[in-house]
């Protein structure tokens, strides 16, 4: 953003059909960012493949686009979360492994199999079922494997994996391409049981046919190359998040997120802001509604209150509170040290970019920067950079 806080995007960008002065706000994706953020990655794990997750519609931020751009980076195998997911990712890309995290849901080999998807097997009944869709079918079709090493969601334990071991029958009848595990603890490097899960994963992968390995996230991609395997899977550091709580951010920032401002209000001390008037005015101010709420992803709990660290938003250069109750469709901020000039019907407030990061957000919010990201609503005026 300029000082004048005018959004005058141009070439490389390429913007959704939906007028940018009839939405709330504009949400900006930068592709080529996404894709320096895989070569980055890419290079740091070779010579493990770097895949990515692509699955929540590529973490909020468009689903297509992004794996698009990421197949013009060198990406080839992707990692959805559901079968619906694949379908809509395999009609853009026909040449793409996909991986369906989420295992084989009850009857959807059929599904699966059309589309050329890679169930994610991650129990016996979904194991015996894909067996048995491969032989009618006469056809060993692929699927990975998920063995639960200790955070005790999807996949296979101990005893299930002996218990296959013991009897290959179901595992014969189709082509095991991935065994893929998941850490509990990656974003804290020294966390005891990262290594605890590591030799669990070996001692259960040796049980099993022979195949790709994978167990690193983004978190587990910077933690050791230990966690590299074969195949990696990296969501959110592709996406500009930070992926290890304890070390700077190595990754490019993806997103920007400025709201429209609809009005600037002038108020005398002692008046109150916003639903249940949480807020008192200390002195006379200035207070700027800005078309953004928690139906658009900003959420409620970044109210103006009495929290150690407030939400701010960036505005005239300079930062800005936000005071009073989140509310569906706007948020209102204090301008009243930022000039005139640059906070007034019609200008933009930096929401998200430059000076306020997906992970600025989520401490504010106190959550995680996975849940901004697929939080950010369907009504900004989407716009995408273009890519290599």
């Amino acid at each position: 953003m300029s000082e004048n806080d005018t959004l005058t995007p141009s070439r490389p960008w390429d913007a959704d059909e939906f007028p940018a002065e009839l939405s709330g706000g504009t949400l900006m994706i930068d592709l080529r960012a996404i894709q320096e953020n895989y070569r980055f990655l890419s290079n740091l794990t070779k010579p493990s493949e770097c895949g990515a997750a692509v699955k929540a519609d590529a973490y909020g931020l468009g689903m297509i686009p992004v794996s698009q751009a990421l197949w013009s980076a060198g990406c080839r195998t992707f990692f959805v979360a559901l079968p619906g997911e694949g379908a809509k990712l395999r009609a853009s890309l026909p040449e793409a492994s996909i991986y369906v995290l989420g295992g084989l849901m009850p009857n959807s080999a059929p599904f699966l199999a059309e589309h050329g998807l890679q169930p994610v097997l991650t129990s016996p009944e979904e194991i015996s079922e894909w067996a048995q869709f491969c032989r009618e079918q006469d056809r060993r079709l692929p699927a990975g494997l998920h063995v639960d090493t200790g955070i005790n969601r999807l996949g296979l334990n101990q005893a299930q994996v002996e218990c296959l071991a013991a009897c290959h029958r179901d595992l014969s009848a189709f082509r095991i391409t991935l065994i893929i595990t998941h850490l509990a603890c990656g974003d804290t490097p020294n966390a005891p049981m990262n290594r605890e899960q590591l030799a669990r994963f070996e001692a259960l992968r040796a049980l099993l046919p022979e195949a790709r390995a994978s167990i690193a996230n983004s978190a587990g991609m910077l933690n050791t190359e230990e966690f590299h395997c074969d195949v990696c899977r990296p969501g959110i550091a592709l996406y500009g998040g930070k992926p290890l709580a304890d070390r700077s951010n190595p990754m490019r920032p993806v997103v920007s997120l400025y709201g429209n401002v609809l009005s600037v209000r002038e108020l005398k001390a002692g008046e109150r802001v916003g639903y249940s008037a949480t807020w008192v005015c200390e002195r006379p101010s200035r207070i700027a509604v800005i078309a953004v709420g928690y139906a658009d992803g900003y959420f409620r709990c970044l109210s103006g209150s009495s929290r150690t660290e407030r939400a701010h938003v960036y505005i005239g250069g300079q930062f800005a509170p936000v005071v009073g109750r989140v509310s569906m469709d706007m948020i209102t901020v204090d301008v009243t040290d930022v000039p005139p000039e640059f906070a007034r019907r019609g200008s933009k407030a930096e929401l998200l970019g430059p000076h306020i990061t997906i992970d600025d957000m989520a401490r504010w919010a106190g959550t995680i920067s996975y849940e901004v990201l697929t939080s950010l609503g369907s009504r900004y005026y989407r716009m995408y950079s273009s890519y290599d």
